[in-house]
């Protein structure tokens, strides 16, 4: 009765070819990982390796015009209370929160500089922007003294800073 028990299951299982597993090969899957977490760490690394320049899509994109400051404000203390250095990729902008990243880009060249917010200004009429001396170097209008610029806010701060600083 056992053996006859025995042979019944043996059938059974064999017959929905649970004993006899046999792997399939898939011909299209030739020269690839056949681990499904291989293959998707590869696509991954291929993946990243075409997304490390990518940039970050800004918040918001305009055009203005954009001035540079530095040795006659270099060493004097900045909107949010930092000591403002010529050389920093820092600007000051009049109303945009102080701790934003703005990329600025020089429309003639198309250099592009990511800079901080951390100060009030400028105080000139059809300006929007001044950028440090470094800056202005950077994106080749340090000679000129002006450039048209586009900037794109890549990111406002989540706790907010100081908008001006309280003597």
């Amino acid at each position: 009765m056992r053996a006859k028990l025995f042979v019944v299951l043996e059938s059974v299982f064999l017959g929905l070819g649970l004993l006899a597993f046999t792997p399939s090969v898939n011909p299209t899957a030739i020269g690839k990982p056949s681990n499904p977490l291989q293959r998707s760490a590869a696509q991954n690394s291929s993946t990243h390796k075409a997304n490390v320049n990518a940039q970050p899509k800004p918040l918001a994109v305009w055009e203005c015009t954009t001035s540079w400051y530095g040795q006659d404000f270099d060493g004097l203390t900045t909107a949010n209370g930092e000591t403002y250095d010529m050389y920093a990729e820092t600007a000051a902008h009049p109303t945009l929160p102080l701790g934003s990243i703005v990329r600025v880009v020089n429309t003639r060249n198309h250099r592009s500089q990511i800079v901080r917010i951390n100060d009030r200004g400028p105080y000139v009429e059809g300006r929007e922007l001044d950028v440090s001396y470094e800056v202005a170097r950077r994106l080749g209008f340090d000679q000129t003294g002006l450039a048209k610029v586009r900037l794109e806010l890549l990111k406002v701060p989540t706790r907010p800073e100081l908008t001006h600083r309280e003597d």
